[in-house]
């Protein structure tokens, strides 16, 4: 019987229970076993394995996270983890490994794919930036969640007469903050592609006072900053991917926005609301189709590629092309936004 791993890395996300549960089915299905590694990459450099069958996935559809765990660990950057890759790689007797993560867990199987490893890649980000995928499961759960949550502060800003200030999730990309903030109704939407202008902020939320709108809702990605300013971090503390952790520009911009416009404004850091908490159907559905492919990728053995989405057929894009380049928000999407400001 040939054997096949699963891992799961980088942060967790909606919809990654689903694409487990399908590959161990559609694997058993086609004569393979199935070992899960638990968190990530530091599950296959310790050799922390499980044997997956029928009886471990029942029942994991609905929920979120990950049964096999998630770390942000890169290979690259412990002395002798590449090796340890390999040697486990033999050890488990793995004829091939399938990645679920984003640009970070999937930028690693591809250097491992050059070396000889035999891996197909699943993409998995909320932030829905990665190339080559129309969407990634958890983006359609994310914006849901987010869109709940503003249109709860709908109610309270506009009893209050307040602004309020809603810092989401987008490091280098703001697809959170436009569809959440458009299906929400936001007043404004601030993204990472394009620099704050605080006065024209100010301005907009000023017209809609003078209009009879005592209250704005103002959404702001994580990732978004003032012109010719760094990104607002928490930490300067690097993750091993060389990742800050962001957060604060909600705090910074609610306090500008209150100086200047003399309006009273609270801020609210939505956080890992945001990626918790039970997967949307569109994310059940998509994990478990990328999960089949991913095992006919095996099957066929094409490996180095990812499975991506494109219009309503799942296929198959090289890994390489994927973590190339992030997808951002375009001009174009972002000025259907820009119509409803004010």
């Amino acid at each position: 019987m040939k054997r096949l791993g699963i891992l799961t890395g980088g942060g967790d996300c909606p919809g990654l229970n689903p694409v487990i549960r399908a590959v161990v089915r559609k694997a058993h299905l086609e004569g393979y076993e199935v070992l899960g590694i638990k968190s990530g990459w530091k599950g296959i450099i310790e050799g922390d394995v499980i044997t997956l069958d029928r009886h471990s996935v029942s029942g994991i559809l609905p929920k979120g996270g990950t049964i096999l765990g998630t770390s942000r660990t890169n290979p690259y950057k412990k002395e002798g983890a590449v090796q340890k890759v390999k040697d486990n790689f033999k050890k488990f007797e793995l004829d091939a490994l399938i990645a679920v993560g984003g640009e970070d867990t999937l930028g690693v199987a591809n250097r491992l794919v050059k070396e000889g490893l035999k891996i197909v890649g699943v993409p998995k980000t909320i932030d829905n930036d990665l190339g080559e995928t129309d969407y990634t499961f958890g983006f359609d759960t994310a914006i849901n969640i987010v869109m709940e949550c503003i249109d709860r502060l709908h109610t309270t800003a506009e009893s209050h007469n307040r602004i309020i200030v809603a810092e989401v999730m987008g490091r280098h990309a703001g697809w959170i903050a436009v569809y959440a903030g458009i299906a929400g109704g936001a007043d404004i939407i601030l993204i990472p592609e394009v620099p704050i202008n605080i006065d024209d902020v100010c301005a907009i939320i000023k017209k809609r006072h003078e209009g009879g709108k005592n209250f704005s809702i103002v959404v702001v990605a994580e990732g978004a900053k003032f012109k010719e300013d760094q990104e607002v971090l928490q930490t300067e503390k690097l993750d091993e991917f060389g990742h800050v952790r962001l957060g604060g520009i909600g705090q910074q911009l609610g306090g500008m926005i209150e100086k200047k416009t003399g309006y009273e404004t609270r801020v609210t850091v939505l956080g890992y609301i945001q990626r918790g908490g039970s997967p949307s159907a569109f994310d059940r559905v998509l994990g478990t189709r990328f999960g089949i492919k991913a095992v006919e990728l095996v099957k066929q053995g094409k490996f180095g590629y990812m499975v991506s989405l494109q219009g309503n057929k799942i296929v198959e894009v090289p890994i390489e092309k994927a973590v190339g380049t992030l997808k951002t928000v375009d001009n174009d999407f972002y000025n259907v936004a820009k119509t409803f400001f004010g």
